[in-house]
């Protein structure tokens, strides 16, 4: 009787994973992992919410069915960065859908206070992503290994996935 050998399948290496090994071997510091959890979705909200205060034509068909507040600039980001992360990995990108529904209506209640006396939205988003982006390229600077502007810059498109690996790893979630 012969005995079978079993074939260990290896799966292909996807491009998240490669993105994420090198992320991973990149940014090693613990109290820039920190920042990194902390001003990487800061950074995200305040550039969303820049781009969704971009003045967007008013089409005369969308007032009167009342679709002129739901479609502005941001919603053509949010559809693209869905989209970018979708190919990357769906599960991830369904994380991120969440993620933008809560910064979503952060930014609707930014408008409101906007809309009683506070102050203008964009600005306070172009405040909040400044202060992430000047937080992020100082825990960069903490890092040992040197990391090129390239890196970095792809660090902060594959930056708001990444982190939410971590969350499914640690619930051993499939992604």
């Amino acid at each position: 009787m012969k005995q079978k050998k079993k074939v260990q399948e290896v799966e292909p290496k996807r491009p998240v994973d490669t993105y994420f090994e090198e992320l991973d071997a990149n940014f090693q510091d613990p109290t820039n992992r920190m920042i990194q959890i902390i001003f990487l979705p800061l950074l995200f909200f305040g550039v969303m919410g820049c781009i969704w205060m971009i003045p967007f034509p008013q089409f005369e068909f969308l007032v009167k069915l009342n679709w002129h507040t739901f479609l502005n600039w941001g919603s053509f980001f949010i559809a693209v960065v869905i989209y970018f992360y979708l190919k990357l990995s769906a599960t991830l990108s369904y994380a991120i859908l969440f993620s933008i529904g809560a910064m979503s209506y952060f930014i609707v209640q930014l408008e409101y206070v906007q809309k009683n006396g506070g102050p203008a939205v964009i600005w306070v988003c172009l405040a909040i992503a400044l202060l992430a982006l000047a937080a992020l390229y100082i825990g960069k600077g903490k890092e040992k290994k040197a990391i090129s502007g390239k890196q970095f810059l792809q660090f902060l498109l594959i930056g708001p996935i990444w982190l939410w690996h971590f969350v499914f790893r640690k619930f051993n979630i499939r992604y």
